[in-house]
């Protein structure tokens, strides 16, 4: 008697694309900001997430560029602080105060993306369109 071999296993079907991943991947336009923590600037994680993920979904395309044009005006603002660093006492409060807002506003984006809601960031520059 010979021994059987047991049918092959079909592949699992590949879970469809959906909402969910395309939130998830907004929620991560705008928390790849929080890169500029370890000292890289913010733009850069946004920008990856952006330039990777844009074709494939809308909400990514739309996000990606809000969270980059918010990083790209923080990082202005960020620059803008440093000769008042020098200059006066006022620019050490501006950064804290720019640095508060920026990961507040990251918060509140990353809970709207996750919501699949469109977030404008207030006091935003838009460079990208």
């Amino acid at each position: 008697m010979e021994p059987s071999n047991p049918p092959p296993v079909p592949p699992m079907p590949m879970q469809p694309v959906g909402p969910k991943d395309e939130r998830l991947w907004g929620m991560f336009c705008h928390l790849s900001a929080l890169i500029g923590l370890i000292g890289i600037p913010g733009a850069v994680g946004p920008l990856v997430i952006w330039l990777v993920k844009r074709e494939e979904y809308g909400l990514v395309n739309d996000q990606g560029r809000e969270s980059l044009n918010f990083q790209l005006t923080m990082l202005i603002g960020f620059l803008l602080c440093i000769p008042l660093i020098f200059a006066c006492g006022i620019g050490v409060a501006l950064l804290v105060v720019l640095s508060i807002l920026n990961l507040v506003f990251i918060i509140i984006a990353t809970i709207k993306a996750n919501e699949g809601v469109a977030y404008r960031y207030p006091l935003c520059i838009r460079f990208i369109r």
